[in-house]
């Protein structure tokens, strides 16, 4: 069994944002990229356990992005990923990321396809439906359990006051949260056979892009916080119905 795993960059959460471009772009200077946590997590390590049981026979990584995403796909690698591919574009466009990432399966078939849940940096939680859209095969969101025997694969997700749980044959795309698995540190091994892994890096499909960025904007300022004593019930009324505005 060949696994997908979809990993895109992201800033990490101490980034300082700021932007550029008259707002359209993320100031970039200074940013520290890592995998984004839902990809690696998740996706990547519950990806490299079922390779280590014997259930899958290898684990590839796929990304998005220019050059500066290698040194995030090569810790992915020397966490456990048999070998990489970088789809050379830069677009925050989530039907353009899914496209290429499809265009590519098309081409060489799994039998499951991981991302995590969403990124930490937009929160679209979009590309594993539109890569699964785009191929024409089954999606599973938001999956904290996974479990495959004789080519049925068992999954397990949160809904509202319980617990789901769903079966599907392959192939199948799922997304990836948390429970899925424990976070791992590459080791020094790791690490150096990392670097003679296969990272292939191949041109972008001609997609249009379906959405633009017109412009960002940081969240207003947080106020101070005012300490009303406890039997002072009418003045938080009134604060609460004058000031905050929230009744």
């Amino acid at each position: 069994m060949k696994i997908l795993v979809c990993l895109t960059k992201a800033p990490d959460t101490t980034t300082k944002i700021a932007f550029t471009d008259n707002d359209t772009k993320l100031n970039e200077a200074g940013v520290q990229w890592i995998i984004n946590p839902y990809d690696e997590w998740y996706a990547l390590v519950r990806a490299l356990e079922l390779k280590e049981a014997g259930t899958a026979t290898d684990v590839h990584l796929i990304t998005v992005g220019k050059t500066d995403a290698e040194p995030v796909i090569r810790k992915a690698l020397a966490l456990g990923g048999d070998e990489a591919v970088r789809i050379d574009a830069d677009s925050n466009d989530s039907f353009y990321i899914a496209s290429q990432i499809a265009d590519y399966v098309r081409s060489n078939a799994y039998d499951l396809i991981m991302t995590g849940k969403e990124s930490i940096d937009y929160n679209n939680a979009s590309i594993g439906a539109m890569v699964a859209e785009l191929l024409d095969l089954p999606y599973i969101s938001h999956v904290s359990k996974l479990e495959i025997a004789g080519g049925l694969v068992t999954v397990n997700r949160e809904i509202e006051g319980g617990e789901e749980t769903n079966t599907c044959n392959l192939p199948l795309v799922i997304s990836c949260q948390k429970g899925m698995a424990e976070a791992r540190i590459p080791n020094m091994r790791g690490i150096m056979a990392a670097r003679t892994k296969p990272l292939k890096v191949l041109p972008a499909s001609a997609v249009d892009m379906l959405t633009e960025i017109v412009s960002y904007d940081t969240p207003a300022a947080k106020q101070g916080v005012k300490m009303i004593d406890a039997d002072q019930m009418d003045e938080l009324v009134r604060l609460l119905h004058e000031e905050a505005k929230v009744i």
